[in-house]
């Protein structure tokens, strides 16, 4: 899944940090070993003054934590440092504008170091503190997962894999964070630096042995993952999104392409069906093993990695991993979609390539069912006449994918299928998406997304553009109708639907709240989907395990 809804965070930003990440104990390290860390001197009076945390929020600090005084989009942190001291923040870290803004305000209670850009210190000193990943070991075997579409259920994938083979892993993700007790919701797909490291050394304190984590491209533009060694990394595909972020998808690929450097992970999985996972494996200076999942482009290498036999399962579909020297491993998965046969794919082999026995790997492939996991919003059956689907598809690849893969053989069945796009951000997919749509679809009802501060009437026309333009232009037979709000969109589609049709409501997936001009309005596709079929006299689905 990509980086969808995300944006940078300040340090003004409330969700910045949440406590309930943190480990139980965390052993004080002196602000004297802190300040040498940062290359900076710190009055000898408080060289021993012990920090048991670090916070980027002054609303999260807890008492003995380290301060991040950083420039944030509207205001700086270090307006905030008198509340920060009030809860027991024990040093502060900021730069020279801050420095100097506290400096007018009068002396501080407690030192306070300066250095030219403090947010590239953030992850070394929340790893230096919490010990998330210590030369000693005993740390989760750690998971990284990257792309623009499929980071979700992967993570999920490789969490249950990593179940059936009897570990005790965790996850961080778009969803959820799983640390070995309730689960956390989550607020970015990859947390801030300081949360996931009080996260890795949460998941150690309660003898968690892998993990699972979704890499956003947002999370290594904004450092998020700075300081975190993985031991596997990831990558799924690389199609257009976010380029309101990266501007091109030339720069987008190379903020991808950091993951998989020597700094950041010891090696990695590189689906290579696009020209971007050629490009990554070709220039990754980690060890990469290539994984192909679709038949390979003229001309280019053998993949160490390929899927062949890939058969209907139900649902889903059962396939083969052959290796280039002739080595096998059966799986199955009971998703739909040539994608969910992806990414069990790179779930397997990335659980392979962190040492787990090929034998043992496929005793716990064929004894459990791993890929027929629950995850919230990915191509989510709600109902099984009129088969209705929720999904997060919010990009022109995701959309066409879904699109396919909900399509019924069965003799005069519809795709009717509910979809927006998101303000403020990528524009330019939008009339891509429309035409997909008109393409893959029978009865297309645009309505709205998370308009955000962008008026929802101009967003649905640009997506309805491209929707007429290409039925015109391409002769197509398909309906288009622009309905809103959603929840109307949502029963029109039920409305017009026939049993034997299939819905899709595609874009938002497990979200549970539409932002319209910075208010947040309660809307969860799965329930109004629920709702409407049942107001229609429809029978709704309770079969979990087909969540994806």
């Amino acid at each position: 899944m990509s980086e969808h809804h995300e944006a940078a965070t300040s340090a003004t930003t409330p969700d910045a940090g949440q406590s309930g990440f943190r480990p139980a104990s965390v052993a004080a390290v002196p602000l004297a070993t802190i300040a040498e860390t940062l290359g900076v001197a710190v009055p000898a009076a408080s060289q021993d003054r012990g920090v048991t945390g670090i916070s980027l929020n002054s609303r999260a600090v807890e008492a003995g934590d380290l301060y991040m005084a950083l420039p944030g989009a509207s205001r700086h942190g270090a307006d905030f440092v008198p509340q920060a001291i009030d809860a027991g923040a024990v040093a502060v870290v900021t730069d020279d504008a801050g420095a100097r803004q506290l400096a007018l305000a009068g002396d501080q209670p407690v030192p306070v170091l300066i250095v030219a850009e403090p947010r590239t210190a953030v992850g070394r000193l929340a790893a230096l503190i919490y010990r998330s990943q210590p030369a000693d070991g005993g740390f989760p075997t750690l998971y990284g997962v990257t792309g623009t579409n499929g980071k979700t259920t992967t993570t999920y994938f490789i969490n249950s894999l990593l179940s059936a083979l009897k570990k005790k892993p965790g996850l961080i993700g778009t969803i959820e964070i799983l640390a070995g007790g309730a689960a956390i919701p989550s607020l970015l797909t990859t947390p801030e630096s300081t949360d996931v490291h009080a996260l890795l050394a949460l998941m150690r304190e309660r003898g968690l042995d892998a993990a699972s984590m979704e890499v956003s491209s947002h999370a290594i533009s904004f450092r998020r993952v700075d300081g975190v060694m993985f031991d596997v990394a990831g990558f799924t595909n690389l199609t257009q999104d976010h380029l309101d972020l990266h501007g091109s998808m030339d720069e987008y690929f190379r903020t991808k392409a950091e993951l998989f450097t020597a700094g950041r992970a010891r090696r990695a999985v590189v689906t290579v069906d696009d020209h971007w996972g050629r490009k990554l494996a070709d220039s990754a200076d980690i060890p990469v093993t290539t994984l192909a999942t679709k038949p390979p482009v003229e001309g280019s290498a053998d993949a160490d990695w390929s899927v062949g036999s890939i058969m209907a399962r139900g649902l889903g579909s059962e396939f083969e991993l052959r290796h280039v020297d002739g080595r096998t491993l059966h799986v199955h998965t009971g998703l739909p979609g040539d994608f969910n046969v992806a990414n069990a794919a790179l779930a397997t082999i990335m659980v392979l390539a962190s040492g787990v026995d090929e034998k043992t790997l496929q005793t716990a492939l064929d004894a459990h069912d791993p890929f027929t996991v629950a995850v919230p919003g990915r191509m989510q059956l709600v109902s099984a006449e009129p088969a209705s689907v929720v999904d997060f598809a919010h990009n022109p690849d995701a959309l066409s994918r879904a699109l396919e893969a909900v399509r019924s053989p069965k003799e005069g069945s519809r795709v009717i299928v509910v979809f927006g796009a998101t303000g403020q951000r990528d524009q330019g997919k939008r009339p891509t998406m429309g035409a997909i749509a008109a393409r893959l679809a029978d009865v297309v009802i645009i309505s709205d997304d998370d308009p955000h501060d962008e008026d929802a009437a101009a967003i649905r026309a640009e997506v309805l553009q491209g929707a007429y333009a290409a039925r015109d232009s391409e002769d197509l037979s398909s309906e288009i109708i622009e309905s809103y709000p959603r929840d109307a969109a949502i029963r029109l589609a039920v409305n017009v639907a026939t049993k034997d049709d299939t819905i899709l409501i595609a874009g938002r997936g497990h979200e549970v709240w539409q932002e319209v001009k910075g208010v947040n309005l309660a809307l969860d596709d799965r329930v109004e989907l629920r709702a409407a079929l049942t107001s229609k006299g429809f029978s709704v689905s309770t079969d979990q395990r087909i969540e994806s």
